[in-house]
């Protein structure tokens, strides 16, 4: 097939989708909105378009008229489904990140061209239930909508022999944003390096409240026990991983699975993750992690405690967290899927 997408290219997420398809020989075309990020792949042509709107609408409309694909398929509901939906191809496919159709009520005018979008596309796709109710509340068909995970390179992402060995290390992956809470984590070290003052904490990742969670690191006297460790890249995050003893997810919103926890669970690794949407239908508490009230950071601290001193209940709630993927979020088989509903949306149009 020839496939069109427009999807960002500074998205690792983007990235994996395009490149499936592509080291699968369809012919594959990328357009994006922003610069590429993440690096060429090949036999991919791509497109960047940095002019604002209606210029971009209509340099997206010339090319996709150049493209003639068999598929044009936008990721994210917002900006790139609304100007997708406006260019009328079809076959079109959009797939709804999460905010995108998760918060769209609280601006009329996001709703009317999100629900524009959705309504236009011949398939739709979301890797959550609760994001799928909340299309199907906005009005869109049922019958469209097909839950498709993003999916975790279970060859890539696989348990280290460094975790037989316990560096009592914990890492959180999630960007320093309000919304992902990291400030709730910082306040549950106390607690731990009482019990284990050999205890370490990885925070990766960039944002707007690095400055303030660095701060506030300083106030507490634990500089010498949190390690910001900024954006590790895609190739190193296993080997990161796999020097980590537990996953700890603070977020205060997910729509499915954070991709962190999926590759962090991918490596064997116990999570720690909020009671938050999809969350309990990836990690069963006290089976392959635990699931924690929102802002508790004193539950957080009895339970990387009660991992660090358990070490075989660790690695055998790991070995759980690493069959869940290989079983529910195989980006293999994630992508397999996409193959048969491309080859059945192009069959139908």
């Amino acid at each position: 097939m020839k496939i069109c997408f427009l999807a960002s290219a500074n998205s690792v997420h983007s990235y994996k989708w395009v490149k499936y398809f592509a080291d699968n020989g369809h012919q594959v075309h990328w357009i994006s909105f922003t610069p590429n990020t993440q690096g060429e792949i090949n036999k991919v042509s791509f497109y960047q378009i940095s002019v604002p709107f209606p210029f971009n609408f209509l340099k997206l409309n010339n090319i996709l008229k150049n493209i003639k694909p068999d598929i044009f398929h936008a990721h994210y509901a917002g900006v790139n489904g609304f100007l997708a939906a406006l260019c009328n191809f079809h076959p079109f496919v959009l797939t709804a990140w999460g905010s995108d159709v998760l918060i769209v009520g609280k601006s009329f005018l996001k709703n009317i061209f999100v629900k524009y979008a959705l309504n236009k596309a011949d398939l739709i796709t979301c890797d959550a239930e609760h994001m799928r109710q909340a299309m199907i509340k906005m009005g869109v068909e049922e019958g469209k909508i097909k839950i498709i995970c993003f999916g975790v390179d279970v060859k890539k992402f696989s348990p280290n022999k460094l975790q037989e060995k316990n560096n009592n290390t914990i890492i959180s992956l999630r960007s320093l944003e309000p919304i992902y809470d990291i400030e709730t984590l910082i306040k549950a070290a106390p607690t731990v390096l009482k019990e284990i003052p050999e205890a370490k904490f990885i925070i990766a990742g960039k944002g707007s409240q690095e400055e303030n969670l660095k701060n506030l690191v300083k106030n507490l006297g634990l500089d010498k026990a949190i390690k910001f460790m900024g954006i590790v890249p895609q190739d190193k995050l296993p080997e990161t991983l796999g020097q980590s003893d537990i996953y700890v997810s603070t977020s205060l919103s997910d729509a499915g699975i954070a991709s962190s926890t999926a590759e962090a669970m991918a490596c064997g690794l116990p999570c720690i993750i909020t009671d938050f949407g999809d969350n309990k239908k990836w990690v069963e508490h006290e089976k392959n992690g635990f699931l924690m009230p929102l802002k508790d950071f004193n539950f957080i601290a009895e339970k990387i405690i009660y991992l660090l001193k358990n070490p075989v209940e660790s690695r055998r709630m790991g070995q759980n967290a690493r069959k869940v993927i290989e079983e529910k979020n195989n980006y293999y088989r994630e992508m397999e899927k996409m193959e048969k509903l491309y080859e059945k949306v192009v069959k139908n149009n």
